[in-house]
Order: structure tokens, then sequence, then C-alpha cells
């Protein structure tokens, strides 16, 4: 199966890898390092970022109902990334795609150290179960989280210690794992959350408690009541003089 990679002028693969890590060699030292950096961390870091951002959003806005499915659906996310990287497990123990740098001369490569397999990109699987998985919660975070996803694929080939196809197949594998076993993860999660969305001590973590004491706002539940006229006594009249010569 190493044989997935072949000359650049013959394998699409391997010449888009030449053009887009070609651009680490002719960009600033310190470009570099911050793309490093970016590749290995910072974006991943930056999932993490926009995942607790989501989490504050969603506990405070909409209905109890909407906040425990989004909950579920954030709760899942970084499940399904950790279930993606063990399907990966056996994948790159099969396929046995080497490191694009140990087939092919030239290449700058940002990272010292990657001696594992190559296909398909652990980084490039988690950022996308991430992002798929963010997506199902909200779906404005999602996009951002999937645009990062994006980000961090570039950032594997730029650094040239992956192939695009490595990427591409870890963002298929990231998305089938989120969106194949979600039905089953939201089914068990979302009883639990909204288990813990009705403790005393926890709920703040499902429901903001400004939101919670919205929900139980009786003026939510207010009803006017039928219209009830006020009987006034009419003011009594004294009688005149003539009229009281009439009474007499």
């Amino acid at each position: 199966m190493a044989g997935l990679a072949f000359d650049p002028g013959s394998n699409p693969d391997v010449g888009l890898l030449h053009d887009i890590n070609g651009l680490a060699r002719s960009a600033p030292a310190w470009f570099d390092r911050v793309m490093e950096f970016v590749g290995e961390y910072g974006i991943m870091l930056a999932l993490v970022l926009v995942a607790l951002w989501c989490w504050w959003s969603v506990r405070r806005r909409g209905t109890e109902e909407e906040s425990v499915s989004a909950l579920a659906a954030l709760v899942w996310a970084p499940l399904a990334a950790g279930v993606a990287l063990l399907v990966n497990i056996p994948i790159r123990g099969f396929v046995e795609r080497p490191r694009p740098f140990r087939d092919h001369e030239g290449l700058e490569v940002l990272v010292d150290g990657k001696t594992d397999f190559s296909f398909v990109s652990d980084h490039a699987t988690m950022a996308m179960a991430l992002g798929v998985g963010l997506f199902v919660a909200h779906r404005r975070f999602g996009l951002a989280a999937i645009a990062l996803a994006l980000a961090e694929g570039f950032c594997r080939v730029y650094m040239g210690v992956h192939y695009p196809t490595d990427v591409i197949g870890g963002f298929a594998l990231g998305t089938a794992v989120t969106l194949l076993f979600a039905p089953l993860a939201l089914g068990l999660l979302t009883p639990l959350v909204s288990a813990v969305a009705r403790s005393g001590r926890a709920g703040w973590l499902v429901r903001s408690r400004r939101a919670a004491a919205d929900d139980r706002d009786p003026e939510r539940d207010w009803e006017p009541q039928p219209h009830e006229t006020l009987d006034l006594a009419e003011p009594r009249q004294e009688a005149g003089p003539g009229e009281k010569g009439l009474a007499a």
C-alpha cells in the first residue's frame, strides 16, 4: 500500500504536495515557526475555545429543550473525535503509507520525529470530527469550526508531514464517524444531559441560572383574567325644599 505515492508528474497528489509545501521554502523562517505551532497545536486549541464559546452561548439562549439538545451534541463532538482516532488505528496499519518526506526529497519538513504512517491524518480527522459535531450542536459555531478544520488540513500539507489525500481521508473519516454514530450517541446523551439540567447543583452546566429563572418566571404562564366590573354605589341625592314639602 506504500505505492500510493508516485512521481509528481504522474500523481496529482504528490504534485499538490510540492506546490503547497513549496510555500514553506519561500516563506520567512518566523512564518514557518508560526505555521508549525498553528498546525500542531494552535488550531486544535482554537477548536476547544470555539466549543467552549458554543457551550456558553447555548446554555443562555433558547428554551431548556433546545439547550439540552445542543449540549448533548456538544458533548458528542469530542467523543466522536476520540472514536474516529480509534477507527484510524487499523486503517493506518492496513494502508501503511510512509510519510511524504520519506519517499520524496526536497520537502521542507517543519516538524521532526514523525515516524508513524501517514494515511489518514489524525489531526485532520480529529479537527473535522469536532467541526461536524459542533455543526450538529449549533450551525454558526459549527461553520467556524469546520473552517478551522480545513485550515488544519492545509497546515499539515504545508508542514510536509502529510499528502493532500491523507488530509481528505481524515476529513471523510471524521465526518463519517460523527454523523453515522450521532443518532445512537444523542439518544444516549440527551437523557443524561436532561437529568443534569434538572439537578440542583450541576444544572448550570446545561442551563444558566438566569435562563433557568426565566423559565420559572410566572409571568410567562400568566393569562389575563375575565374583565370584572366594580359596582360603585351611586351618590345619594338630597331632596330640595320643594321636594321635602311634597314628601310631607
